[in-house]
């Protein structure tokens, strides 16, 4: 996979990109990252990428113009159609879905924004994907657009190392995740469920299941809503609605 991210701060990316999971994917040749400066695009002589809006009001708006000029610079590139996400209030809640869509791509470009806003034909000529991170607003979309990259560079195939991981994720089987455990068995009292050191892989599986089940139901119930469930799962949750 390619990514491609403009940014008007570029050096906000060193780190995450060189350390962790993402530099390992780096190093793996799994993923290449490019992050430019779309000021370099401007086309006057003072490199400025926003004026003020028309009809007035307050803060300032990106151009067009870099923008547009910075993706044709980058599909031309690579002579590809890629996936131009930009990252926005307004967009699609981000989801673990969205992920998994995102990591089939071979090419993504992200936009991450300043000021008040885009010009809206950015929105329509340019972008094939408004993506926000939550219902709240960032000094810019850089932040956002390091989340969404790390989610999708996790589950390209080899970077965990162990390929069922990112399958048992929480959100991806839609659910979350069962608790987990480790040695020592006993600490300070506090003891290991008995199923998970009884060697029986179906009571292992099956402990799982219903932890994962019983966690989604007490924190995110609205995620059972779209989730289809046995009847051996809707009989748990029944037992536990007549337990509280």
């Amino acid at each position: 996979m390619r990514i491609d991210v403009l940014s008007l701060f570029p050096g906000m990316f060193e780190g995450v990109f060189g350390d962790s999971i993402l530099k390992k994917a780096y190093e793996k040749e799994a993923v290449t990252y490019n992050v430019i400066n779309f000021r370099d695009y401007a086309d006057n002589k003072h490199h400025q990428v926003d004026d003020y809006p028309y009809g007035g009001g307050a803060g300032m708006v990106l151009k067009p113009q870099p923008i547009f000029d910075a993706v044709d610079a980058l599909k031309h590139e690579e002579n590809s159609k890629p996936r131009v996400i930009l990252m926005c209030p307004q967009g699609e809640r981000y989801t673990q879905q969205k992920a998994e869509e995102f990591a089939k791509e071979k090419h993504l470009v992200f936009i991450c924004g300043h000021y008040e806003g885009y010009d809206e034909r950015i929105r329509e000529h340019v972008v094939t994907d408004e993506i926000s991170i939550g219902d709240y607003v960032l000094t810019g979309g850089e932040l956002g657009a390091m989340v969404v990259i790390d989610s999708v560079v996790r589950l390209l195939p080899g970077v965990l190392g162990n390929e069922d991981s990112p399958v048992l994720d929480s959100f991806s089987s839609g659910l979350l995740e069962h608790p987990h455990y480790t040695r020592p068995a006993d600490f300070r009292g506090m003891k290991v469920p008995q199923e998970l050191i009884s060697g029986n892989h179906r009571l292992i599986e099956e402990w799982r299941e219903k932890e994962s089940l019983r966690r989604t139901f007490e924190r995110r119930p609205d995620l059972l809503e779209s989730h289809t469930l046995s009847d051996k799962q809707k009989a748990w949750i029944e037992e536990w609605r007549k337990s509280k």
